[in-house]
C-alpha cells in the first residue's frame, strides 16, 4: 500500500511549496539500468526485472565467509541471468536461499532482486528481518533506510523501520526518544497524507500517549484531524476522548490554553452582564484594587466549559476535512489495486486514476485562480489552499506511479503537469522513469533527450542516447535521434560518422541498409554538398539490394537535382538501370513516366524521346495484358473482337483527344528531402492530376508523337 506524502499542515507548521526533489529522491545511483518496478500485496510483491549481472551487497556490507554456496544457488542464479524477466525465477531463488538460511546466498539474492525491484517493499522487510535475526541491527537500519529511499510512500516499511527502532533502541536514553519522535516525523513529510495512513497516525499518537506526552498526543491528532483520511471520523472521536479525558492545561500547548482560557473568562463576563448579575464587590472595588489572585487551578465548572470550547473549535476543522474526504471518497473507492504488480492493470483501473488525477489538478487549479484574486486583497488563506492544492496533486502522482509505473502516460501527465513549476522537478521525473522504471521505453528516454537538449544540456542529451542505444540496441530511431543531436549541435563529422558506422553494420539486413544508405545519401548531398560521395553510396546499396526501389528514386531524384543539361546521359541512365532491375511493374511504369517527362522536357534529341515513348508503351500493354488475364477478360475472343470492330467504327467519328499545354506551376515533391519510407506513389499522385491523367492516360496525350511514325 502505497501513501502519499506530505509536509505538515497543523496549526504549528508552516506550509511551504513542496518540490517532486523533496517528496521522492531516489538513490538512482544505486539502481540498475535494466529495471522495472514494485510491491504486491502483503508479501506477494511482483515487479519487472533486468538481467543480473554481478552479485550484489549493501553499501558498505563485508561479505561472511560460509564456504561455498548451496548446491542449487548457481542454477537458480543462472535461471534470473538468463530471463530476468521471469518473476517466478526470481521467487524461487529468494525461497531457496531462504530455506537454506545461507546469510551469504541470501544477501546477494536479496541485493540483486531488489536493485531491479526497488519498489517491493514485502521484501525490503524480509531483508531487514533476515539481518536482525543474524544479530545485525545496523545492517538491517541501513537496509531499512535503503527501502525507504527506494520507496518513501510505504506506510508498512515506515512502521517496520519505527518498529524495529522501537524494538532495539534503549528508550532510557533521552536521544532514543529524540529519533524515535523525528522518525516519525520524517515519515509523516513522506507518507503522512495517504489515504490510507491511518495506523502510521495512530501509532504516533499511541507512542507518545505512552511516553507521557499528553501535549505531544494533542499535537498528533490536530494534525491528523486535518487529513483526508480512510479512518478520519476514527482519529476525531480518539481527539475527542483524549481531550475530555484530561484537563485542558495536561493536554494543551501553553499558547492554546491561555488562549481558550482567556475565551472562557471573557464568555463568562458576557454571560454576566447579559443577565444583569455582576457581583456587587466587583462593582464597588476602590481603584487600584486589584482581582483576587488566582490560584491556576481551574474548577470543575471551567474544565467542562474549556473542553466544550475546544471541541467547538475542532468541530468546524473536522467538517471541512470531512467535506475533503466525501470529495474523494469516490475516486478512492474506485482504486482497487494501489499497489505495484507486474500484472498489468484493467482498463477500468486505469481510467480510475486518470480521472482522480485530472481532478485534484483542477481543484488546484481553482486554489490557485483563487489564491491570486484574494492576494490582491492581502489575504493568506488562500495561498496556504493554493500550495496545499499542489501538494495534493503531487502526491496523488507519487501514489499512482506506483500502481501504474510502467504505462508512460503516466509519466508523461506528471512531466506535463511540473513542466510550469521548475526544470529540476521534471529532470527528476525523467530520470526515476527512464533510469529505474522504464529502462527498455525508448519514446520517454527520447522526450528526456529533447528536454535536456532544449534547455541546453547537450552533454546529458548525449549520454541518455547512448545509454539507452545500450540498453536497447538496433533501434532506427534512437540512433537517428543521436545522429540529428550531433547536427544540431554543428558536429556534422560526428554524425556522418554514426551513419557511416550504421550503414556498415547493417549490411547483413538488406532493407535496413538500404534504409539508413538513403539517410546517409540525403545527409551526404544536402548537407555536406557532395553529390559524388552521396551517389556511390546509393551505388553500391543498390548492388546489394537490386530489387529496393526506393534506392532508385533516391539515386534520380540526386541526378535530377543538378545540371539537367549536362547532367541528361546520367538521368535517361539511372531510369534505365531501374527499368532493367527486378522491380515491379507498377514501379517500372513510374520511372517509365519519369524518363518520359525528362526526355520531352529536357532531352536533346527527338531520339532519346521516341525510345522513352517506345519503352513506356511496351510497358503500359504489358501491364494492361495482365491486368486483362487477372480480370478474365479475354476469355472471349468473339466478344472482344465485338469490341475491337465496334471500336474502329466509331474512331473516326471522334476526333483523337489532344493534351493542352499546362504549365508547370507545382514541381514534383522532392524525394530526397521528404520521407522515403513510402513508395514512388508521391509521384504517381503527381501525374495522376487533371492535365497528365492516370497511367492509361499515356496513350492518348502521346498519341501527338503518332507522326513519327508512317500510317498502316
Amino acid at each position: 500500500m502505497a501513501a502519499e506524502s506530505t509536509e505538515d499542515l497543523g496549526n504549528n507548521a508552516e506550509l511551504t511549496n513542496p518540490s517532486v526533489t523533496e517528496l521522492y529522491e531516489p538513490e538512482v545511483a544505486d539502481l540498475p539500468k535494466p529495471d522495472v518496478e514494485e510491491s504486491a500485496q502483503s508479501g506477494a510483491d511482483g515487479g519487472d526485472t533486468g538481467a543480473p549481472k554481478a552479485s550484489h551487497t549493501a553499501e558498505g556490507e563485508e561479505e561472511e565467509d560460509e564456504g561455498e554456496m548451496p548446491v542449487d544457488f548457481e542454477r537458480l542464479w543462472k535461471l534470473t541471468s538468463d530471463n530476468p524477466q521471469d518473476f517466478n525465477s526470481w521467487t524461487d531463488l529468494l525461497q531457496y536461499c531462504e530455506q537454506e538460511c545461507h546469510m551469504r546466498a541470501c544477501r546477494q539474492a536479496l541485493n540483486a532482486f531488489l536493485l531491479r525491484y526497488p519498489l517491493c517493499y514485502g521484501y525490503w522487510k524480509k531483508f531487514v528481518d533476515l539481518e536482525r535475526r543474524a544479530g545485525h541491527i545496523d545492517k538491517a537500519e541501513e537496509v531499512c533506510e535503503r527501502g525507504l529511499k527506494a520507496i518513501p510512500l510505504s506506510v508498512d516499511l515506515w512502521i517496520h523501520y519505527i518498529n524495529l527502532l522501537l524494538g532495539t533502541l534503549n528508550m532510557n536514553l533521552p536521544e532514543s526518544t529524540q529519533r524515535i519522535r523525528s522518525v516519525f516525523e520524517e515519515a509523516f513529510a513522506a507518507a503522512g497524507w495517504d489515504f490510507h495512513s491511518d495506523r502510521l497516525w495512530d501509532l504516533y499518537a499511541e507512542w507518545e500517549k505512552e511516553q507521557g506526552n499528553l501535549k505531544f498526543t494533542t499535537d498528533v491528532y490536530d494534525r491528523v484531524l486535518r487529513v483526508p483520511s480512510q479512518l478520519y471520523n476514527t482519529h476525531y472521536e480518539k481527539l475527542k476522548t483524549h481531550l475530555t479525558s484530561h484537563p485542558p492545561l495536561d493536554v494543551l500547548s501553553p499558547e492554546e490554553y491561555s488562549k481558550v482560557r482567556n475565551e472562557y473568562k471573557q464568555s463568562q463576563i458576557q454571560a454576566k452582564k447579559e443577565r444583569s448579575d455582576i457581583c456587587a464587590e466587583e462593582e464597588e472595588r476602590p481603584p487600584g484594587e486589584e482581582e483576587p489572585a488566582d490560584n491556576g487551578k481551574d474548577s470543575e465548572e471551567a474544565v467542562q466549559k474549556m473542553q466544550e470550547l475546544l471541541l467547538v473549535n475542532r468541530e468546524e476543522v473536522y467538517q471541512q476535512n470531512e467535506a475533503e474526504v466525501r470529495k474523494r471518497w469516490n475516486f478512492e473507492d474506485a482504486i482497487k489495486r494501489p499497489y505495484f504488480h507486474v500484472k498489468p492493470l484493467d482498463r477500468a483501473q486505469l481510467k480510475a486514476w486518470q480521472s482522480y488525477l485530472d481532478w485534484e489538478i483542477s481543484e488546484a487549479e481553482t486554489a490557485a485562480m483563487d489564491a491570486e484574486g484574494a492576494a490582491l486583497e492581502g489575504y493568506e488563506g488562500s495561498k496556504q489552499e493554493c500550495v496545499a492544492g499542489h501538494k495534493r496533486v503531487l502526491i496523488l502522482f507519487e501514489r499512482c506511479l506506483i500502481a501504474c509505473a510502467l504505462y508512460e502516460e503516466f509519466w508523461n501527465k506528471y512531466v506535463h503537469y511540473l513542466a510550469p513549476h521548475g526544470l529540476e522537478e521534471v529532470r527528476n521525473v525523467y530520470r526515476r522513469a527512464c533510469e529505474i522504471h522504464l529502462p527498455y521505453k525508448h519514446s520517454i528516454h527520447l522526450q528526456w533527450a529533447s528536454f535536456e537538449e532544449k534547455h541546453g544540456i547537450i552533454s546529458e542529451a548525449q549520454r541518455i542516447l547512448e545509454s539507452l542505444e545500450m540498453t536497447v540496441p538496433g533501434l532506427a530511431a534512437v540512433r537517428l535521434r543521436r545522429v540529428g543531436l550531433e547536427r544540431r549541435a554543428g558536429r556534422l563529422d560526428v554524425a556522418e560518422a554514426l551513419l557511416k558506422e550504421t550503414v556498415e553494420q547493417s549490411k547483413d539486413n538488406p532493407p535496413l541498409h538500404a534504409f539508413y544508405s538513403i539517410k546517409l545519401a540525403r545527409f551526404l548531398h544536402k548537407l555536406c554538398k557532395n553529390p559524388a560521395r552521396a551517389r556511390t553510396v546509393l551505388q553500391e546499396a543498390i548492388e546489394l539490394s537490386p530489387d529496393n526501389g526506393r534506392l532508385y528514386q533516391n539515386l534520380l531524384e540526386l541526378e535530377m537535382s543538378g545540371d539537367l543539361q549536362t547532367n541528361g546521359g546520367g538521368i535517361l541512365q539511372c531510369v534505365t538501370k531501374a527499368l532493367a532491375a527486378p522491380l515491379s511493374p507498377k514501379t517500372k511504369i513510374l520511372f517509365s513516366q519519369r524518363g518520359l517527362q525528362f526526355a520531352e522536357e529536357f532531352g536533346s534529341t527527338v531520339q532519346s524521346v521516341l525510345s522513352m515513348y517506345e519503352e513506356h508503351q511496351k510497358l503500359l500493354k504489358e501491364h494492361d495484358a495482365k491486368r486483362q488475364a487477372e480480370n478474365g477478360d479475354n476469355d472471349d475472343p468473339e466478344k472482344m473482337s465485338k469490341m475491337d470492330d465496334a471500336s474502329a467504327l466509331t474512331a473516326p467519328q471522334t476526333a483523337p483527344p489532344t493534351m493542352p499545354h499546362v504549365p508547370m506551376t507545382t514541381p514534383p515533391p522532392s524525394m530526397m528531402g521528404g520521407d522515403m519510407s513510402g513508395s514512388y506513389g508521391s509521384y504517381g499522385s503527381w501525374y495522376q492530376q487533371q492535365q497528365y491523367g492516370g497511367y492509361g492516360s499515356y496513350q492518348n496525350p502521346w498519341n501527338q508523337y503518332n507522326q513519327y511514325y508512317p500510317t498502316s
